[in-house]
């Protein structure tokens, strides 16, 4: 009897000592850990059409995944930076400038999954600058000494970019541009022009039909046609980025990947609220992409500090 048992024991703990081998810590689902997840992104629209453009696509997550899913919400950029450095958040949106500012805060800490594309599938967009339609002003040269909007310090359309790029083709901002100043976003950009508060504004466009002037004209928040584009920079990366911790489980960055990728027909309703135009798809990219942003980022904040 005393031989059954020390055999039986043997074979018990050889048994639990091959199931937890075979069954590791990583396994196990990672909703345990994360009953909720929590999620921002920057924006270049109003804080109340932001929130209602994003409650199915709450929605959708939550149901997909079983957890709660919350936005917190940002009034500029650096806010939603600041989330994904601190982990309050899990995953963000942002633009390639705001993703090359969280990476570098982060050390490196930060990836980027997905990206949009124009209704081609083409990855990226463009940084424009836009006048009154009766504006007289027909080329940059025409600004000289004029008031100049950019939208966030972190924006890539919004001032990294048409500073950058201004600068190179011999328009420094800094002294070319009688004044210039921050709107907080791209439709407040777009107001001040138009209300005579700023004579030029720099705006995010992907074409004619699908840019912040179209989307602000959709809204009923401007008349059509009433602003005019008179420079337009190269082709920026992919925009907006889906940014997540390194950190994180990597099934549940997996799960999350598929669950972006399969919204557009998995949930229609709530693809078409979140991204404006249905045409437009995700696809996946890396750090590699954003490369250039991240130099052209760091040659701005060098020539800020006058080095």
């Amino acid at each position: 009897m005393l031989l059954k048992n020390i055999l039986f024991s043997a074979v018990w703990a050889f048994t639990l000592l091959n199931s937890a081998w075979m069954t590791p810590a990583w396994a196990e689902r990672w909703q345990d850990k994360y009953p909720t997840l929590n999620f921002s992104r920057i924006s270049s629209e109003n804080e109340a059409d932001r929130i209602a453009r994003h409650k199915k696509f709450l929605a959708y997550l939550e149901k997909t995944f079983g957890v709660k899913v919350k936005m917190h919400v940002a009034t500029e950029y650096a806010g939603t930076i600041e989330a994904l450095r601190s982990k309050k958040v899990e995953f963000a949106v942002l633009g390639p400038a705001s993703y090359a500012a969280a990476w570098e805060i982060t050390d490196g800490k930060v990836d980027p999954i997905l990206a949009g594309t124009d209704k081609f599938g083409n990855l990226g967009y463009y940084s424009v600058i836009g006048v009154k339609k009766d504006s007289p002003h027909q080329a940059i040269q025409d600004l000289k000494g004029k008031s100049f909007a950019f939208a966030d310090p972190n924006s890539t359309s919004g001032f990294v970019v048409p500073s950058y790029y201004l600068r190179k083709q011999g328009f420094p901002p800094d002294t070319f541009f009688g004044k210039t100043g921050f709107s907080g976003s791209h439709e407040n950009s777009i107001l001040a022009v138009l209300n005579g508060t700023y004579d030029a504004a720099a705006n995010w466009w992907n074409d004619d039909s699908y840019s912040n002037i179209s989307r602000m004209e959709e809204k009923g928040m401007i008349p059509k046609g009433q602003v005019r584009i008179i420079w337009k920079s190269p082709r920026l990366p992919g925009d907006p980025v889906w940014v997540v911790h390194k950190e994180l489980p990597p099934q549940m960055i997996s799960d999350l990947k598929a669950a972006l990728l399969a919204m557009p027909t998995a949930s229609p309703e709530a693809w078409k609220d979140l991204v404006g135009d249905t045409s437009s798809t995700l696809k996946e990219v890396s750090h590699k992409d954003y490369e250039d942003i991240v130099q052209i980022r760091k040659e701005n904040l060098k020539q800020r500090k006058g080095g």
